[in-house]
């Protein structure tokens, strides 16, 4: 018998070429979470929904550690929590419910990623959230939510407050817990995570000199930046340089590194 950490890739057949390059993008996501030290063992969790009607939607096994992660390994499952195909992995609870949640809500959603990284557990932790002294805070804090902490995510019910909290934003800090991107690719909802962790980063870094010794911005400043990446030709602008830019490059680094992600 197999053991569960030889998962078989699914049959070709049963895989069409749009699903495999999700699988490939998503299992690049895993790869560069581990990579840049944003991995937490087997926990956190980043998924992908597949085009189509039935919503089901690709996340990782719970036997893996992220820079394991392959096309092939990832588990897909419904919306309720059901997998698909005849894969041995489990998957985590909180990973169904926190994913179930927003895929389900948001169609715009098609990529969530959720870490618990210690910059932003940090941020998560501090009364005031993310603040706004870093050009790259300023340019992520008018499209941040925040959700309460209710406990390890395992309780269905918090689907519902989840999603409220959510709103149409693109990305939210769990308080006490860590923080959530969502896109509409897996290049965007990855970008955007590598720049709400930057910011993150910073503040931590910052506040260790202590509130009073920063620098405040001008006033109306904070303002201006947000309006500045708010702008339709702003967003069309990130868009193209997450997905033709970035993500390309990212890739190209993985395949330096260890190509296997593709298998």
């Amino acid at each position: 018998m197999a053991s569960i950490l030889e998962i078989p890739q699914p049959a070709n057949a049963a895989i069409s070429a749009e699903e495999w390059a999700l699988r490939v993008d998503l299992a690049a996501a895993y790869r560069l979470v581990a990579l840049y030290g944003w991995d937490d063992l087997v926990f956190t969790h980043l998924s992908a929904r597949i085009p189509g009607p039935d919503h089901h939607y690709l996340i990782n096994p719970y036997t893996h550690m992220f820079d394991e992660i392959t096309a092939s390994a990832l588990v897909k499952i419904d919306l309720d929590g059901n997998k698909i195909d005849d894969m041995p992995a489990p998957v985590n609870q909180a990973g169904f419910v926190i994913h179930s949640a927003i895929h389900g809500a948001r169609e715009d959603a098609a990529a969530v990623i959720h870490l618990h990284t210690p910059h932003g557990q940090a941020v998560a932790a501090m009364a005031e959230g993310l603040l706004p002294y870093s050009q790259t805070a300023m340019a992520a804090v008018h499209d941040i939510a925040y959700h309460d902490f209710e406990g390890i995510a395992t309780d269905v019910g918090e689907r519902e407050r989840l999603v409220a909290d959510l709103g149409s934003k693109h990305a939210m800090i769990l308080r006490n817990h860590g923080t959530l991107t969502v896109g509409r690719t897996v290049s965007q909802a990855f970008v955007r995570m590598y720049f709400l962790e930057r910011a993150c980063e910073a503040q931590v870094l910052m506040l260790s000199a202590g509130r009073d010794a920063l620098n405040d911005p001008p006033e109306g400043v904070a303002d201006k930046v947000a309006q500045q990446v708010a702008s339709p030709a702003a967003a069309d602008g990130m868009r193209n340089l997450a997905e033709h830019l970035i993500w390309p490059a990212l890739l190209r680094k993985l395949d330096r590194i260890d190509p296997g992600f593709r298998t």
